[in-house]
């Protein structure tokens, strides 16, 4: 048996997209398992094939592990092009809109799948839905001072919804950026209404509905990976 037929769905998927990776390309490294997966994987590559890739963090945490495996590692401000960006996604629907955002890095996550020529998105089939929202909240960044103001404005557009806690229950959870999140969850409303709706809401800063980014989304199987490109 060969070491590619006892991956997991999520190392399978991992490989394939660092597979991807050509030599001296500019590559942002997402957040969350399967995204440290990818690091691993991107690592072992430019040791093994002298890739000289250098990469950029959607957080800190990645940002960590990226240097501990071996990968150059630069400031999000020093880069004016991104060949490629990798990440996770918590929902996909069948026309690859995205839901991200249950970590904390909404607005670099954002920001990296924009401005890269290639997005490419890590999931297992339990990872696709019909509509956005259907497993998940809709996370919207907000600042502190906004929350109560934009949170009516969404109740007024049928959401419900509250502030996200930290783990412990005991305060309010803050993003990378120092931001609050509302946690919302809406009916009878598609993801491109709504992503009218939350860029048009003044105190928003952020949302989790990534719409028209991904270049394609990988869905790592039992035995083989599943591409599905836009």
């Amino acid at each position: 048996m060969t070491a590619q037929n006892i991956m997991n769905p999520k190392q399978r998927v991992a490989v394939h997209a660092a597979n991807l990776v050509e030599a001296d390309m500019i590559v942002g490294l997402g957040t969350g398992s399967t995204a440290n997966l990818f690091i691993e994987a991107l690592a072992k590559r430019n040791r093994n094939e002298h890739l000289k890739v250098t990469t950029v963090s959607s957080s800190a945490i990645s940002a960590v592990k990226a240097k501990e495996a071996g990968l150059p590692v630069v400031s999000i401000d020093s880069l004016d092009y991104l060949d490629m960006y990798v990440d996770g996604a918590d929902e996909v629907t069948p026309d690859l809109t995205l839901l991200k955002g249950r970590g904390q890095d909404l607005v670099r996550e954002k920001l990296l799948a924009s401005a890269a020529d290639q997005f490419y998105v890590l999931v297992d089939e339990s990872k696709l839905v019909e509509h956005i929202g259907q497993n998940f909240p809709v996370p919207v960044e907000v600042l502190p001072e906004a929350w109560k103001l934009v949170l009516a404005q969404l109740k007024q557009h049928g959401g419900v919804g509250e502030l996200r806690m930290n783990a412990a229950g005991d305060n309010v959870a803050f993003t990378a950026h120092g931001s609050l999140v509302l946690d919302m969850s809406f009916e009878h409303i598609d993801s491109l209404e709504l992503t009218m709706l939350l860029d048009t809401i003044a105190g928003v800063v952020e949302h989790g509905i990534f719409s028209d980014l991904a270049s394609a989304v990988f869905i790592g199987g039992e035995q083989e990976v599943e591409e599905h490109w836009r």
